[in-house]
């Protein structure tokens, strides 16, 4: 884990601690005021046009998590038929979800109706919004870190099968399912890291100076 600066300890300690759980929740309910403490992080994130366009749906019921726990289970095996056969194999041994082992799901959404038509910011990058969305997830996962409870979010579903699921309606978008909820540890290293999936790059492959230097 990388080292925090002397200067501001506490903020750089939790982004650096942070990490996508999956196998490391213990089940154990979540504190009421702890979840709304979270749920208010990520609620003060900034968003274009201060159109603040998500939605959190807080999901306990284990019926629910086992259906979606199905289907990203087929979503897997989908992605696991793509992979050539070394790859496959090493995919095969990857824990990719904590959907039933964690307290909770919660399921950040975005509604790219939420201030329009006239959403400050968002007229040439339409995409805004949803990015919007990305900085309520991260202040989430960063708050959730802090008060010592894993997220691990999920990306293995077919948005309209979510949808369905949880009643969403038309027009919003289900953009993370994330596990949530206390946890034995935080890995000092990623997962995909420890099982030989992906390395991370170091700091100087992404800086560029003034220009983008396309690099091999």
């Amino acid at each position: 884990m990388q080292s925090a600066p002397s200067s501001g300890p506490g903020l750089y300690e939790t982004i650096f601690k942070r990490r996508d759980v999956r196998g490391q929740f213990t089940g154990e309910p979540i504190d009421p005021d702890v979840l709304r403490r979270v749920l208010e992080a990520a609620h003060a994130a900034p968003s274009v046009g201060l159109s603040q366009p998500w939605d959190f749906i807080v999901v306990r019921d284990k019926a629910t998590r086992e259906v979606f726990r199905e289907h990203v289970w087929s979503e897997r095996e989908r992605f696991s038929g793509t992979l050539p056969p070394e790859r496959a194999e090493q995919f095969a041994s990857i824990k990719i979800e904590g959907i039933l082992e964690s307290s909770a799901g919660v399921v950040v959404t975005y509604d790219s109706a939420r201030g329009a038509p006239h959403v400050l910011g968002r007229h040439a990058i339409a995409d805004a919004g949803l990015y919007s969305v990305c900085l309520a997830i991260e202040n989430l996962w960063l708050a959730a870190t802090a008060e010592s409870l894993g997220v691990g979010w999920v990306s293995f579903y077919d948005e309209a099968v979510l949808a369905e699921l949880l009643g969403v309606p038309d027009g919003v978008r289900p953009v993370a399912w994330l596990c949530l909820g206390p946890v034995t540890r935080l890995e000092e290293t990623p997962d995909l890291e420890r099982a030989g999936w992906r390395q991370r790059l170091p700091l100087e492959a992404v800086v560029h100076e003034e220009r983008y230097e396309r690099r091999s």
